[in-house]
């Protein structure tokens, strides 16, 4: 059964700019890869169509599929895991959720559904707008 991790986007002002940033990084021929101190424990599950569901301002707004969990070692010496990403940034239906550290497991049945594309490409309302306008019970 699928499980998914959410991570807060530290640094990320927007989606739009965590979009920008990973283009950067790929075209300077780095691969996509969040390093972290823990190996989940449910790797097989999280690896059966797993996402990383990302967090920026407080709303989860998008998902980006993971496609290997990789063992590393940090500069010190430790233990860590390279949470490898697919390119491909999918939009979610923006949910509020409250500031933790770290990652953090998200049951398949509780992740928000992936938006539908505007005409254009992109991404109809900004993700904090359309969170505060279902708030307000205005969406």
């Amino acid at each position: 059964m699928t499980v998914h991790l959410k991570k807060l986007s530290v640094g990320s002002e927007s989606l739009a700019g965590l979009r920008q940033w990973q283009e950067t990084r790929l075209k300077a021929g780095f691969e996509l890869m969040h390093v972290t101190r823990n190996t989940p424990r449910r790797a097989e599950e999280v690896l059966d169509g797993g996402s990383i569901y990302w967090v920026i301002k407080g709303v989860m707004c998008a998902r980006q599929p993971i496609i290997e969990l990789r063992s590393m070692q940090r500069a010190d010496g430790r233990p860590a895991c390279g949470i490898v990403l697919a390119p491909e940034i999918v939009a979610v239906e923006p949910t509020r959720m409250r500031i933790f550290q770290g990652w953090r497991y998200l049951e398949a049945k509780d992740a928000p559904v992936d938006l539908p594309m505007a005409s254009d490409g992109d991404e109809a309302m900004p993700p904090e707008l359309v969170a505060e306008l279902r708030e307000l019970g205005l969406l």
